[in-house]
């Protein structure tokens, strides 16, 4: 028997299992990338669609009503009278006869064309190509040099959009282009924008600038004139043939080259029409045409009849003999000693002492800048403030012999100096103010308060802001011209709170009054006694102080320099018994002026003036040293005074400074 375990016995092999199949991989299905990618390209059309309209919708949910577009519609006119009865300025839109393109020359349309829009009568509104070749010329360039803007889209900017550069503007100004193309023809839309666009000198359309600059209607235009007036489309004061015309003719110049380029014309054409005599130059000033006061009159009509009203008569206090002397003189200042002293511009203002304006310049070229410099430009008075703080001395109850240090003086690190560096110790009110000594003036400042001297200017008409600190006695405040000249005919006025004015009448053009000035001033804001003396300390200046250029001989006159720090702003501001007359010159960048102080030139220029404005005046005493100020009676005064103003009656104790309304009262009945 066998032992099952023996050795000697084969042991069975154990049976291999089976051996799996390796599994063959399973063969990839080819992805539809062309698919996906279609369906991603349409999914992305119709995101990009529906963004597209609602942008569009959003764009177009505030763009102005377009269907009057080619309409031409004219804003009221306002004819200026002058005070002798003639008429002086016509302002609002100049506009000539709506002239159809048909009857243009065609020069004219064919110069607009080749320099404003060559592919006008191809393109949809918008001009693609012309975009493209702007682009990449700015690009070259560097810089913005040319314009990919059509016609059609000028007329839109034109009519209904602000000039500002965002991006939907642009794309609202594209849109509304688009439509106008589709809703009028060319030549309509051509008719509505040579018809609106403006070309300078106030005039809008063709047919205005032709008779304005041409003195014909825009139908007898020739070549070199139709080119002229293109070429004020880049820039109407730059390119005025009245005042520029150098530049005038060079800019039609490069009008015509582009005439011939798009082969409107050919080149003999072009060199016949620049042989044409040069249109004669417009001495600057010369015409005295009071367009800065015509321009300040129109601002203020609307304050008087309302925005909405028709064409308009306005009478006012405009003298045309005035204004020529002052304008002439302003230029020729400007032109011969401004020049070599490096004063950019100049303005003048002459009224009579209850405020009526009589000429005004607002700077050396009304045609290169309407920027009305004796309105609107603020700029430190200097020293032709320190009356205001001598008048707050005298109302305290100084007077014109009461003494103050002429010293160096310092306030912390602010250290005041005196201009010529002369210190003269005491000295009399009066000399303080003839000299224009700054350290007198800060402490008499001090010692009066900076509170009653804003107070003061305040009732002297001075509204522009002012700085409450010592600095104030120097005149660091801004103020106008026009302003300050009107704080001086207070005093010229006996006192009588005076503001300037030059509008009398406006009437409709049927003869209808609908506006007449009445009423004489603002009331009481100087007792007599201090206008006297007031005007006694502003005769030092001229007499033998900081103004004495500007003496006028034998007439009586008094006044007061003014000069800023580093020579930036140099004043006179003065007044005879008719006339109140200031002048301020300077740059519009605050350049500092060559050494230009307010006893030189300005005082200089406002002599010249003033000579000429008072032709055929009698000499005439001031009123204030002649007995010729009324005093007002004590009623008046209550009368005058705000609602919440105490009454003399219940002030419990004297006013022992001298100020207020019962020290004012006292010292006009003589009571101390």
């Amino acid at each position: 028997m066998v032992d099952p375990v023996s050795p000697l016995r084969a042991p069975d092999r154990a049976k291999p299992k089976p051996r799996k199949t390796e599994a063959k991989p399973k063969r990839a299905k080819p992805r539809r990338w062309g698919a996906l990618l279609g369906k991603a390209a349409a999914l992305a059309a119709i995101w990009g669609f529906m963004g597209g309209l609602f942008a569009l919708a959003w764009f177009a949910h505030d763009l102005p009503d377009v269907n009057q577009a080619v309409q031409v519609e004219r804003r009221p006119a306002i004819t200026l009278v002058a005070a002798d009865g003639s008429k002086f300025g016509r302002l609002g839109d100049l506009r000539g006869a709506t002239v159809d393109v048909a009857h243009l020359p065609k020069h004219l349309v064919q110069a607009l064309i080749a320099t404003e829009d060559r592919r006008f009568y191809s393109h949809f509104g918008v001009d693609p190509l012309g975009i493209a070749r702007a682009f990449y010329v700015n690009w070259q360039a560097g810089r913005t040099v040319q314009g990919g803007s059509t016609i059609t889209q000028q007329l839109v900017k034109n009519l209904f959009l602000t000039p500002e550069q965002t991006l939907k503007r642009k794309i609202q100004e594209a849109m509304l282009a688009v439509w106008l193309e589709r809703k009028y023809s060319k030549d309509e839309i051509l008719t509505a924008y040579l018809n609106r666009v403006y070309l300078g000198a106030g005039t809008f359309g063709v047919d205005a600038a032709a008779r304005t600059y041409f003195n014909k209607p825009a139908t007898e235009l020739t070549l070199r004139e139709s080119a002229i007036v293109v070429g004020l489309l880049k820039a109407p004061s730059r390119y005025s043939p009245t005042s520029s015309p150098e530049r005038a003719v060079r800019r039609a110049e490069v009008v015509l080259a582009a005439m011939v380029e798009a082969g409107f014309i050919q080149p003999a054409e072009m060199k016949a029409a620049l042989e044409t005599p040069t249109i004669p130059r417009r001495k600057p000033g010369s015409e005295g045409d009071g367009r800065y006061f015509a321009a300040w009159v129109a601002d203020q009509v609307a304050a008087f009849v309302g925005p909405d009203h028709g064409d308009l008569i306005v009478y006012t206090t405009f003298d045309p003999g005035m204004q020529r002397a002052a304008s002439s003189h302003v230029a020729d200042m400007l032109r011969g000693p401004g020049a070599e002293a490096r004063v950019g511009q100049a303005a003048a203002v002459v009224m009579t002492p209850d405020g009526a304006v009589r000429a005004l310049v607002g700077g050396g070229d009304y045609d290169e800048s309407q920027f009305n410099r004796a309105t609107q430009a603020l700029r430190q008075p200097g020293s032709a403030f320190k009356p205001v703080v001598f008048l707050a001395a005298l109302e305290a109850g100084w007077t014109e012999a009461s003494t103050i240090e002429d010293a160096p003086y310092r306030k912390g690190k602010w250290a005041p100096e005196n201009y010529d560096g002369k210190y003269r110790g005491e000295v009399t009110l009066n000399e303080a103010l003839a000299h224009s000594s700054n350290t007198a003036t800060v402490r008499l400042l001090e010692a009066v308060g900076v509170d009653r001297a804003m107070s003061m200017a305040r009732r002297l008409g001075l509204t522009s802001q002012m700085r409450r600190d010592l600095s104030l006695a120097l005149g660091t405040s801004e103020t106008t011209l026009l302003e300050l000249t009107g704080a001086y005919a207070t005093i010229a006025n006996g006192g009588r709170g005076v503001i300037p004015y030059a509008i009398l009448e406006i009437r409709d053009m049927d003869g209808q009054l609908l506006y007449q000035r009445r009423g004489s001033g603002a009331g009481f804001a100087i007792a007599a006694p201090d206008v006297e003396a007031a005007t006694k300390l502003l005769l030092g200046p001229i007499a033998f102080g900081t103004g004495t250029a500007a003496n006028l001989g034998g007439r009586m006159a008094a006044g007061k320099t003014g000069t800023t720090q580093d020579y930036r702003d140099a004043w006179f501001v003065g007044f005879t018994a008719d006339l109140v007359a200031g002048v301020w010159l300077g740059n519009d960048t605050g350049a500092p002026m060559r050494r230009v102080t307010g006893g030189g030139l300005p005082s200089r220029l406002w002599r010249d003036i003033m000579v000429d404005a008072h032709a055929g005046m009698p000499p005439r005493d001031l009123p204030a040293l002649g007995g010729g100020v009324r005093r007002p009676t004590q009623d008046e005064l209550v009368a005058e005074q705000p609602a919440d103003a105490p009454r003399p009656e219940t002030v419990e104790r004297p006013d022992t400074d001298g100020g207020g309304i019962a020290g004012l009262i006292r010292r006009l009945t003589g009571g101390g």
